[in-house]
């Protein structure tokens, strides 16, 4: 009887070569083996594929979180207290390791288009597990510091859901030659079931998602309401050092309706403009006062704070890598800020006919103006001489106190404690309210402010949200965005999402059909021809002796001591037979 064993062909394929060098560092020629890849290197497929979702989502999730940089690095100070960009290590090694696996991946999937073993090289492997632990540990770390950030994702799909669905549903829809190859093969088993079950879910779940996107830009452009006027928070800090008199005239240069500043009290009594609880980040009092760096920025006077440059640690740390963009002029001007003055700003508002944004913070207890504060900034907004109706007030304290000022509070309230807190606006973050939300307060006539807003795509869904006004770090950005990036009527967006669907599915049932109907041809073909065929079709005196040998090893091996092997050569052609030399013994005769 004769043996059948599957060919070991070599053949001289340079990309495949090169391919299966990089991923396995397997440079010899190319061995097309039968032989399934072992389940070691399988777990180690999983766990490639694993770190490339992982850093897919770690990606996505930086990119849409640029939008906050700033709150980034201004939490890790307060945690640390040195300021530095620390999104600048992050990003640059989320790109080294999402190229490194993406590259990794492909290669990956190359082997299995071709048939070839997954053999990992052991070097590949450590920097697979030193990617997934950096992930790990990354995702851990933001989680730690910045949790509240991960409610960015589902703000950002708002904007980007209708265009992952299609993306993801054209890598389903490009897996499927890979799965369908799978699982027709003539081998049956539990495992190949139940990565077809798998699949199939999928990919249903995929053509169905759109059901649960919550799109405010699909809409008919005539429902569109006018662009959200934009409020420069704490100026336009990008261009120029945060809460000075450069940076609110860079913010109203560049289309801001409104300022916002945040509003400290000194030890005698007077309003100015400062961010954090300290002077350090944004002032050179380490210098100036070094013993006194640390305390609250609210127990120095006026002359102290007069005589504190707050523009130099702008153009030495650059926080937003715009410093190269300002002219010599601008650079010289901004060196020479110091602390502003509720006063100062005010009355620049007065000049611009533009309103203005008070997040006054209360000074802490022992502190000389403690009961008086109130008053103590009564007295600078009336100074400044700018309309009470202009001026927003943010603290939900004193309301009694404050009844010709717009009422404002950053908590979500209901309506019915908007309407018994006598609340005109709210001023909260994009993640604390839903486009229906929206919808309801301004139904009933309550403004709505959202911060910060900073990047084109938040702001175009909170312009077909409806949102009035947005705060933002970056007015400069938001002038440049005329009309909302994308707008879709709800027809047209239903034509595309089914169409989609439709394709990926005929396309799915062709590939699975093709492949079930090229196993099915070879499953049909002679045991021999099949074997034979694996040798590349040369006619030659070479290829025939090749051929003749493999048949005269195999019948050695299949062949008793009783049996006789005869070649006849016809027409250049091999031809053997077997002889009968006994009773018991089968007779065959194969021709090639």
């Amino acid at each position: 009887m004769v043996k059948h064993q599957p060919l070991q062909v070599y053949e001289k394929q340079v990309l495949v070569s090169f391919i299966t060098g990089i991923y396995g560092c397997r440079w010899k020629r190319y061995q097309r083996s039968q032989d399934d890849s072992s389940k070691w290197e399988c777990s180690w497929f999983i766990i490639l594929c694993s770190s490339f979702l992982l850093l897919l989502f770690w990606a996505y999730f930086w990119l849409v979180a640029q939008n906050d940089f700033d709150e980034f690095n201004w939490s890790v100070y307060n945690r640390c207290g040195e300021w530095r960009d620390e999104t600048i290590p992050i990003l640059a090694s989320t790109t080294v390791g999402f190229s490194y696996i993406s590259v990794l991946m492909i290669l990956a999937f190359f082997h299995i288009s071709l048939g070839q073993q997954l053999n990992l090289y052991w070097l590949h492997k450590v920097g697979v597990l030193a990617t997934l632990l950096t992930t790990i540990s990354g995702v851990v770390s933001v989680d730690d510091i910045w949790a509240d950030e991960w409610d960015v994702l589902l703000v950002s799909l708002q904007s980007t859901a209708p265009f992952l669905h299609i993306g993801a549903l054209t890598t389903v829809t490009a897996l499927s030659w890979l799965v369908a190859g799978y699982v027709v093969r003539r081998e049956r088993s539990n495992f190949q079931m139940m990565v077809l079950i798998a699949y199939v879910i999928i990919l249903m779940a995929l053509c169905l998602a759109p059901l649960s996107f919550s799109c405010p830009c699909v809409m008919d452009s005539r429902s569109l309401k006018p662009r959200p006027e934009v409020i420069g928070r704490r100026g336009a800090p990008m261009l120029a050092p945060e809460n000075t008199m450069v940076s609110f005239n860079r913010a109203l240069q560049h289309g801001a309706s409104s300022l916002e500043a945040d509003v400290t009290l000194s030890v005698d009594g007077v309003p100015f403009l400062m961010r954090d609880r300290t002077l350090r980040r944004t002032t050179d009092v380490s210098t100036v006062f070094s013993d006194r760096q640390h305390d609250d920025a609210a127990f120095f006077n006026w002359t102290e704070l007069r005589s504190l440059n707050a523009g130099r640690w702008f153009l030495e740390k650059d926080p937003y890598w715009t410093v190269e963009t300002l002219t010599g002029r601008d650079r010289s001007r901004i060196s020479n800020q110091t602390v502003c003055s509720l006063l100062e700003m005010l009355r620049l508002a007065v000049r611009a006919n533009s309103s203005a944004l008070l997040n006054v913070r209360r000074p802490p207890a022992g502190h000389p103006r403690y009961r008086s504060w109130f008053t103590d900034t009564m007295w600078a907004v009336q100074k400044a001489g700018i309309s009470q109706k202009r001026v927003t007030w943010t603290p939900d304290t004193d309301r009694g106190r404050v009844r010709g000022f717009q009422q404002t509070t950053n908590e979500k309230l209901s309506m019915a404690e908007i309407k018994q807190r006598g609340i005109t606006s709210l001023t909260l973050h994009y993640s604390k309210a839903t486009h229906r939300e929206i919808e309801e307060y301004l139904a009933n006539n309550v403004s709505v402010t959202v911060y910060p807003v900073n990047e084109p795509w938040l702001y175009s869904v909170l312009w077909c949200s409806g949102v009035p006004s947005v705060s933002s770090d970056a007015p400069q950005v938001l002038r440049k965005v005329p009309s909302p990036i994308w707008l879709m009527s709800q027809n047209a967006y239903s034509f595309i999402w089914i169409a989609s669907d439709l394709v990926s599915l005929a396309v799915v049932i062709g590939i699975f059909s093709f492949q079930k109907w090229r196993v099915s041809g070879m499953q049909n073909c002679n045991p021999e021809q099949i074997m034979l065929s694996a040798v590349p079709h040369r006619s030659n005196r070479d290829v025939n002796l090749m051929k003749e040998k493999l048949i005269v090893s195999e019948l050695n091996n299949g062949l008793s001591s009783t049996e006789e092997l005869s070649l006849y050569p016809e027409n250049g052609n091999p031809r053997y037979c077997h002889r009968d030399l006994g009773p018991s013994f089968h007779k065959e005769q194969i021709e090639c």
